[in-house]
């Protein structure tokens, strides 16, 4: 399946309806949904597997998850982790989310992704999103895991036979193998994935090797070079967040517009920082809490080029912009709805 053009039009008007007939300056783009933060494998950049130890066997009910997407009330939902497809109602999840006209993107390692197949049928409003971090050597290395690679495009090619939106989502680290990588994209865009998901790493705390994150400088000068149009790559963010992460524009973070429900409840104040959670979402919008982050305001968004936080920036910058609106629209805006899934 290609991108559905009811995704682009669903979440313009979901736009135009809340900045202006609303009246509304903050307000989700995108609900981020972890259901459980265990997973199968233990990649070196993870901070989830690592900041939720203490509950890393709880698991959220459907009934929970719903009242999330509900309060949140975004059109699209990111359904994360954790490895989502081990949570054994993961299809029910799937399903009555759907059933709301939702747009679902699933994030995934694809280990059990063709099991899950099985469960979730092939549907406009979803798509897996597959985690890869290179061609074989590297990726494996990256899961610490031999194998990892294979699997996951055997899944993709599977899922894609069989009428399934793919994506694929990759995560930029300091010492990244830029020709490694863009092998990499030119191979997933040949295989036919609606495209590449790409973002720099966050630097977590609670991972032990810090040097394994890449400076705000040093990810626009690989950025750069990756992204350069000679490569031909379908990359699935928009232009104008590619622009954003190649240094030719800025924005001041908007993580606000994709809040993270966990299992142990609203993620506050980001999907990246978790200094505490809360039942209450109507704190996450908040001009109170979102005048002490971003860049220049709190130490640990200094580096941050994430999708979470400045791809929403720029999908906002351009309903207010007709330069932007004009740059996104001959740039894809129709089939590049321009939200990354985390």
């Amino acid at each position: 399946m290609s991108r559905p053009i009811e995704l682009a039009v669903k979440l313009g008007w979901y736009m135009i309806k809340n900045r202006y007939l609303m009246g509304r300056t903050k307000f989700p783009l995108v609900t981020m949904l972890e259901p459980l933060e265990a997973c199968n494998l233990a990649c070196e950049g993870c901070g989830r597997i690592r900041e939720y130890e203490s509950v890393i066997d709880r698991l959220m009910t459907v009934d929970q998850c719903l009242n999330a997407v509900n309060e949140s009330d975004a059109p699209i939902v990111s359904i994360a982790g954790g490895e989502p497809t081990m949570h054994p109602n993961i299809d029910e999840i799937v399903a009555k989310i759907i059933d709301q006209k939702r747009f679902v993107y699933m994030c995934t390692n694809a280990l059990l992704m063709e099991r899950v197949m099985k469960k979730i049928p092939p549907s406009k409003y979803f798509c897996f999103v597959v985690h890869m971090d290179g061609m074989e050597e590297a990726h494996d290395i990256s899961v610490y895991r031999k194998g990892v690679w294979k699997i996951a495009i055997r899944a993709m090619k599977v899922a894609m036979e069989n009428g399934y939106r793919v994506t694929s989502n990759t995560t930029i680290f300091n010492g990244v193998d830029e020709n490694d990588m863009i092998e990499m994209f030119k191979m997933l865009t040949n295989m036919g994935v609606e495209g590449c998901m790409v973002s720099p790493g966050y630097q977590f705390d609670s991972v032990p090797n810090q040097d394994l994150f890449i400076s705000r400088k040093k990810a626009r000068n690989v950025f750069t070079r990756i992204l350069d149009p000679k490569h031909r790559i379908r990359f699935y963010n928009n232009p104008l967040y590619l622009d954003f992460l190649r240094g030719e524009k800025e924005y001041n973070c908007t993580a606000w517009s994709n809040p993270t429900y966990t299992v142990s409840g609203w993620r506050e104040p980001c999907y990246l920082l978790g200094d505490r959670h809360t039942e209450n979402f109507n704190e996450l919008m908040s001009d109170d809490l979102w005048n002490k982050f971003g860049p220049g305001k709190d130490p640990r968004c200094a580096n941050c080029l994430m999708h979470c936080g400045f791809e929403s920036a720029s999908i906002y910058d351009a309903i207010n912009s007709p330069v932007s609106a004009a740059k996104m629209a001959i740039g894809g805006a129709i089939t590049n709805s321009g939200v990354g899934a985390g």
